[in-house]
């Protein structure tokens, strides 16, 4: 099976330049351009990222330096890498670069066997470094992020929040009386089950930046950037209903004759003095007092 050709964005202030460099790479890869350092940040802020971004240094506004730096600062691009295409071969230049996170220096004029083989090396390992961080962030057993994914997204969704006075949003969710349905169908069924769930889950979110993931056992948690108290009740309702309707048997339920969830929502605006676990404190509080008012349904702040 072919793999998906990587991307790489070139960024230089002479159209002539990118020319020579698109003609000689677009063979093996998709290409991106621009001309300036404000368009490629605008480019760097979409939601498809390239793999790989050929900088030139010195260019008018701002220059490939700031752009490196802006990049690596951002969560969401720090892993792209960055090779510095430049004239100046001084070592002090190549020095500032590389401080500022680049991954490699190519000096003009262009030798081409030589960018071609360095672009290569560092999307190869790019690729490799992105598989491995793919593999650890699932859950082995249903696919879906883990909590180490879902703590890390938590803790940038946070930060992000917090500076620009959002809403964020989390929904514990736990299937309803799981011991039971472990001991009477066994625990090769109950992987079964939590597959399914953790199937069906993800399809009740749409928002590129909402996340589902396993929290461990039975238990399930949605990270809801942007979205106020009243949509992640709506959403924590979608799953309640969507898990309800995959008509899982579950006969030692004391709900109903199929398996159920129960789900609980905490909403805050990130500020001083309240913590990222006060908010999962709350969202497990309702998660409680979702089960203790009978089970399959939602609770919310």
């Amino acid at each position: 099976m072919n793999m998906q050709k990587q991307t790489v964005l070139i960024v230089d202030d002479q159209p002539t330049n990118i020319q020579i460099l698109a003609v000689s790479l677009s063979p093996y890869y998709e290409i991106m351009a621009s001309t300036n350092g404000a368009d490629a940040l605008e480019i760097l802020s979409r939601p498809i990222k390239p793999d790989l971004v050929l900088l030139d240094v010195m260019m008018p506004g701002i220059d490939g330096y700031e752009v490196c730096r802006r990049l690596k600062d951002n969560e969401e691009t720090k892993n792209i890498p960055v090779i510095f295409v430049t004239s100046h071969t001084e070592s002090l230049e190549e020095e500032i670069g590389l401080n500022l996170g680049a991954a490699d220096y190519i000096s003009k004029p262009y030798r081409l066997p030589i960018i071609l083989a360095r672009v290569r090396n560092h999307l190869s390992m790019k690729r490799k470094t992105d598989l491995l961080e793919s593999l650890i962030s699932l859950d082995g057993l249903t696919g879906i992020p883990n909590r180490r994914k879902f703590d890390e997204m938590l803790d940038f969704e946070w930060r992000r929040a917090f500076r620009d006075c959002t809403n964020l949003s989390v929904v514990m969710m736990d299937i309803d009386h799981f011991k039971q349905y472990n001991d009477n169908y066994g625990h090769g069924a109950g992987d079964e089950c939590l597959k399914h769930v953790a199937g069906c889950l993800p399809t009740c979110v749409n928002r590129p930046g909402d996340l589902v993931a396993r929290y461990g056992g039975e238990e399930f948690v949605a990270l809801l950037p942007s979205t106020n108290a009243d949509g992640a009740q709506a959403v924590a309702e979608r799953f309640v209903t969507t898990v309800s309707e995959l008509l899982l048997p579950h006969c030692f339920s004391s709900v109903t004759d199929h398996v159920t969830i129960s789900a609980g929502c905490a909403t805050v605006i990130p500020m001083q003095g309240i913590s990222m676990n006060t908010l999962l404190q709350h969202a497990d509080e309702m998660l409680y007092q979702a089960k203790s008012k009978g089970r399959n349904r939602v609770y919310h702040m």
